[in-house]
C-alpha cells in the first residue's frame, strides 16, 4: 500500500497539468505546480533542521500552500501537527510544550505573538492565506528536494490533538498505515475517481477536511474547488460544475434555508457527505425532498479516522451512520464488563483495524486504558446495531459537546470559569442549537454575595478560549443537581435548559 505522499506523487506524475486546486477568482494550480512547491518546501524543511520523526506544527489559514506544507512534511518523514486557527496563544503554549515541534508555522499577522518562543530547538516561520509568508519566500530560493524519505507503514505521519473530560489535551498519533488505509477504503466505498470535482469548504486542521476530503482528492487525482469558508450561495453556484460536497451538519442546515436549493441546482452533483457531528433526521429528510439526493452520513473519530458509512448503493438511513468500512471490525460492548452485547442492545462502540491510531503522544497509561486486551479501541460513544445492520449512535459516555462540527470539552471551560473571582462552581453542557447542532452553556453557582454577571464571566474567560468554545449562554443558579454520590447530574441540566438555544 502506498502512503499518502506516494499516492500524491503518482497522481502528479500521471496528471501533470490537470487542475488540483480550483480557486474562484484566482488562478488554478495544477498537480505539477503543487508537486514542485511540495519539493521546494521539503528542501526548506531540511534547511530548517527538520528530520524524520520531528514534529511540524502549523496554525495557518486555509490555502493550497498549507496542503503543500502537509505533503512536504510527509515527504521528509516528519510528523504533521495541524492546529485550529481559533486557538489562543495560551492554548498554543500547551501544544508546543507537549509535542516539542522542531518547526512552528503561523500566519504572518500572528508572528509577534509567537516570536518569543523562537529558540535553538524551535524554528518559527510564517504562511499566509495568499501564499505569502517567510516559508514561501524561502521556497523560492532552494533547489527542490525530489527524493522523499522512505517511510514504513508503521511510521508516524501526524498528530491531531483531542481532549477528554480531564481537560488535558491528548495528541492522537496517526501512522502512514492509518491514513492510507482509511483513504483507500473511502475512495472505494464512495466511488471517488479522477473525474470528481470536490467542493472543499471545510477547514483543514482536523480529520474531516484534511484526512478525508483532501487526502481522497489528492490520491484519486480529483480536483478540489477550494473555498476558504462556507457560504451557502457560493456553494450552490458551484454545484453546477461540482460532483461532491463534504460538510458538517451546519452546512446542510444553512443550505436548507436557501430557496435556491432544489433539484435543478444540484443536478450535476453525485454525492453529499455529512459528518463530524450528528445530522438532524429532519434535515436529512428535508434535503432529500428538496433535491432528490440522500445525504450520506458517516462516523469517525480523531483517533480512528473514518469507521463506518452509510452505503453508496443502498438505503441511507436518517439517524444512522451505516456499516463498518472494509477492513474495520466494530462491536458493541457492555460499558462495565466489556462483554459483547446482542444486536439491538446499547453499549460502548469499540473498533479494531488498520485505521486505529497508535496511541496518545507521551501518554502510555492513557493509551493502555483506552484499549481492550485484544486490541479493540474503546471509542467512548454509545451505540447499537439495528436489525438492518446499521450502526446508530445514541449518546456519548463522556460529556463532549459538538458545536458546528468542533469538539468542545466541558472540563477545560469549567476550570477557567471556576478560577473567576466570585464563582463557587460550574457545569458546562451542550444544548440543541438549530445552526450549530449544540451550543455551549455554562451553569454557574456564584459565591454568596458575589456580583457575578454573564458579561463579566465571558470577558474573564474569552481571551483564553477559542471562539467556538465560549458559552453562548451563562445561567446563574443556587446549586447544581447531584446524585447520592455527589456527582453533578448533567443530564438533568440538559433537560432543564434544553430549549434555551434552539432558536
Amino acid at each position: 500500500m502506498q502512503n499518502i505522499y506516494e499516492q500524491f506523487l503518482s497522481s502528479a506524475q500521471a496528471l501533470q497539468g490537470k487542475t488540483l486546486f480550483e480557486r474562484p477568482g484566482r488562478p488554478d494550480l495544477s498537480y505539477a505546480q503543487i508537486r514542485n512547491l511540495v519539493e521546494r518546501l521539503a528542501a526548506v524543511l531540511t534547511d530548517l533542521g527538520v528530520t524524520p520523526g520531528d514534529r511540524v506544527a502549523a496554525q495557518v489559514p486555509k490555502s493550497p500552500e498549507a496542503i503543500a506544507l502537509y505533503l512536504a512534511t510527509l515527504h521528509r518523514g516528519a510528523i504533521f501537527l495541524p492546529l485550529n486557527t481559533a486557538y489562543t496563544s495560551a492554548e498554543i503554549d500547551y501544544f508546543i510544550d507537549d509535542a516539542a515541534p522542531r518547526l512552528f508555522i503561523c500566519a504572518p499577522d500572528m508572528l509577534s505573538q509567537h516570536e518569543s518562543r523562537r529558540c535553538r530547538e524551535l524554528a518559527i516561520e510564517t504562511l499566509g492565506a495568499d501564499g505569502d509568508g517567510s516559508i514561501m519566500a524561502r521556497s523560492a530560493n532552494v533547489i527542490p528536494c525530489e527524493a522523499p524519505h522512505p517511510c514504513q507503514p508503521q511510521d508516524r505521519a501526524a498528530i491531531l490533538y483531542t481532549s477528554g473530560t480531564t481537560g488535558r489535551s491528548k495528541g492522537a498519533v496517526l501512522t502512514h498505515r492509518n491514513l492510507a488505509s482509511n483513504c483507500e477504503a473511502l475512495i472505494d466505498c464512495w466511488r471517488f475517481t479522477a473525474d470528481d470535482r470536490l467542493i472543499h469548504a471545510l477547514p483543514i486542521f482536523h480529520t474531516h477536511g484534511l484526512f478525508v476530503a483532501a487526502n481522497m482528492a489528492i490520491c484519486s487525482g480529483a480536483t478540489m474547488v477550494f473555498l476558504t469558508g462556507f457560504d451557502a450561495d457560493d456553494v450552490i453556484d458551484l454545484m453546477a460544475r461540482g460532483t461532491v460536497l463534504m460538510g458538517v451538519p451546519t452546512f446542510y442546515t444553512r443550505l436548507l434555508k436557501s430557496p435556491r436549493l432544489d433539484c435543478e441546482n444540484t443536478a450535476a452533483m453525485r454525492l453529499f457527505v455529512s459528518g463530524s457531528a450528528p445530522l438532524l433526521a429532519e434535515d436529512h429528510r428535508a434535503f432529500t425532498n428538496r433535491t432528490g439526493h440522500a445525504i450520506l452520513e458517516r462516523y469517525g473519530l480523531t483517533e480512528t479516522c473514518m469507521i463506518a458509512s452509510n452505503p453508496y448503493d443502498g438505503e441511507r438511513i436518517a439517524g444512522a451512520v451505516g456499516m463498518p468500512l472494509p477492513g474495520i471490525d466494530l462491536r458493541i460492548a457492555d460499558p462495565d464488563t466489556g462483554d459483547l452485547l446482542a444486536q439491538g442492545d446499547i453499549g460502548l462502540i469499540e473498533v479494531a483495524g488498520p485505521n486505529v491510531f497508535e496511541g496518545y503522544w507521551n501518554m502510555p497509561e492513557k493509551t493502555a486504558a483506552e484499549f481492550r486486551p485484544d486490541g479493540y479501541f474503546i471509542t467512548g460513544d454509545l451505540g447499537l446495531i439495528d436489525e438492518a445492520g446499521y450502526l446508530q449512535i445514541v449518546g456519548r459516555s463522556k460529556d463532549l459537546v459538538l458545536s458546528g462540527g468542533y469538539n468542545v470539552y466541558p472540563k477545560e471551560i469549567e476550570t477557567l470559569i471556576d478560577d473567576v473571582p466570585g464563582v463557587q462552581e460550574s457545569a458546562v453542557i451542550g444544548v440543541p442549537h438549530a445552526d450549530f447542532g449544540e451550543a455551549v452553556v455554562a451553569v454557574i453557582v456564584p459565591q454568596q454575595g458575589a456580583g457575578l454577571t454573564e458579561a463579566g464571566v465571558l470577558s474573564a474567560i474569552a481571551p483564553k478560549l477559542a471562539r467556538y468554545k465560549q458559552p453562548k449562554h451563562i445561567i446563574l443558579i443556587d446549586e447544581l443537581p447531584r446524585n447520592v454520590m455527589g456527582k453533578v447530574q448533567k443530564a438533568e441540566l440538559r433537560s432543564r435548559y434544553g430549549d434555551l438555544a434552539k432558536d
